[in-house]
């Protein structure tokens, strides 16, 4: 049966979730603060912002009336970045109802708090507390909207509700599994941007593949260390929410976390790179507060400290990976 589905964001994510629900015979209503985008979709079937080459479903819409995209939504779909989810979210609350699942689908670690998603809806929201679901896994927004085969996990507490978006999501082209691990799979999401910068300024510095594949490996030690310190359990770091997504994000170059560790490995300074990217790279804010949670579970992450040091401008990346190569020498881990 088809449903009625609100997305928080129009960005390229949202825009391709949507679709993908839309293809699905689903009703989709993308949430923009933008009144060119609504327009656009309503009048070409494109989004002007993201993907203008791509016509979108019939049955996909967008509005920058809240009213108007809530209105008989049986799923939301958050596609909203992770630092500007908390006071996105209290915007719309008064929309919000406690008996409407949400579905996130960012990934990422909130600066400021050490928060993530699953932590930081139900304290937004309060006396409002909807079922929760977590969507991840190797998924570029490009690839979703094409239609390549893909897989991903859905994670919630609720094996019900993991189930239903299972469901809903499913198709011949994406493959959806589930899981209760909520923990796993969001540190798995939020920690691998953290390596894809990591993985750019490889790339960047002209290293070849026996540093990528060094970098890879011991970043998703790193991973499984803080995953399981919080909770998650081993298997969801070496599925498609941990190695899965680590993989696609670090080789692939439609990534913008590794596109800003890309350049600056080309010497770029942050500043200049961020300044010229349209969308966020969460990476740059999940990298400082993944090393204060390191600190707070006492945990050696190694390479995290190595790409905050860069993104924090205390040392160029090739002085990060000589000071990286010059540590004790310890067994496996």
């Amino acid at each position: 049966m088809a449903k009625n589905i609100c997305v928080l964001g129009a960005g390229s994510f949202g825009t391709a979730l949507g679709c993908v629900l839309a293809r699905n015979g689903n009703s989709v209503c993308l949430l923009t603060r933008s009144d060119d985008i609504p327009a656009s979709i309503a009048e070409t079937h494109r989004n002007p912002r993201y993907f203008p080459d791509f016509v979108l479903p019939d049955n996909l819409t967008s509005s920058a009336d809240p009213e108007v995209a809530f209105k008989d939504a049986d799923y939301i779909l958050h596609a909203i970045p992770v630092q500007h989810s908390a006071d996105y979210l209290r915007s719309v609350i008064s929309y919000i109802k406690p008996t409407i699942p949400i579905v996130s689908c960012s990934k990422g670690l909130h600066d400021a708090t050490l928060k993530y998603m699953s932590d930081l809806i139900p304290e937004v929201l309060g006396d409002k507390q909807p079922p929760l679901a977590f969507f991840s896994g190797p998924s570029f927004a490009r690839e979703l909207l094409e239609a390549q085969p893909s897989a991903v996990v859905v994670a919630s507490t609720s094996e019900k509700l993991a189930e239903e978006v299972q469901i809903l999501f499913s198709s011949k082209t994406l493959r959806v599994y589930t899981t209760t691990d909520v923990v796993g799979v969001e540190v798995g999401g939020a920690l691998k941007n953290i390596f894809a910068i990591g993985a750019g300024m490889v790339d960047g510095m002209g290293f070849g593949k026996n540093s990528m594949a060094a970098l890879i490996t011991r970043g998703c030690s790193e991973m499984r260390k803080l995953a399981l310190a919080m909770g998650a359990q081993p298997e969801t770091i070496s599925g498609l929410a941990g190695i899965g997504d680590l993989m696609l994000t670090c080789y692939g170059k439609l990534s913008r976390n590794r596109t800003v560790g890309y350049r600056l490995g080309k010497g770029e300074s942050l500043e200049e790179i961020m300044e010229s990217m349209s969308e966020v790279a969460e990476g740059v804010y999940t990298t400082p507060a993944a090393v204060r949670l390191a600190e707070k579970y006492e945990l050696d992450l190694p390479i995290i400290k190595a790409v905050a040091a860069v993104l924090a401008g205390s040392i160029k990346p090739l002085q990060a990976v000589a000071e990286l190569m010059d540590r004790p020498l310890t067994k496996e881990d």
